[in-house]
């Protein structure tokens, strides 16, 4: 049986966990098995901020509208059910331009 050398193979594939890694403090960037645990750790709450990220913006955008809208007079449902009445397609974040820009 033939012994198979994967040298440049497993170099590259560590030198690549490694480079993402770099900037971790301590071991975190300079072991593999730790670098490529926290890279892994680090991959996976990337992943969750990216949902996350549209949650939160959505959250802004809906106080936004509800605090322009309690200036006029309405609640923020109120507003809503109004303009879905009216057959109004304006997506929130439009709205919360909207309401930031012509506050006055």
């Amino acid at each position: 049986m033939v012994r198979v050398k994967r040298g440049n193979v497993a170099r590259k594939r560590r030198k690549k966990i490694l480079s993402l890694a770099s900037g971790y403090r301590g071991a975190h960037s300079v072991l593999f098995r730790v670098a490529n645990q926290q890279v892994m750790k680090a991959l996976r709450y990337s992943y969750i901020g990216r949902k996350q990220k549209k949650r939160i913006f959505r959250r802004i955008w809906i106080s936004r509208i509800n605090a322009a809208s309690r200036l006029n007079g309405l609640s923020y449902s109120q507003l809503i059910h109004k303009l879905k009445q009216s057959n109004i397609d304006i997506n929130r974040k439009m709205l919360s331009q909207i309401a930031v820009l012509d506050s006055s």
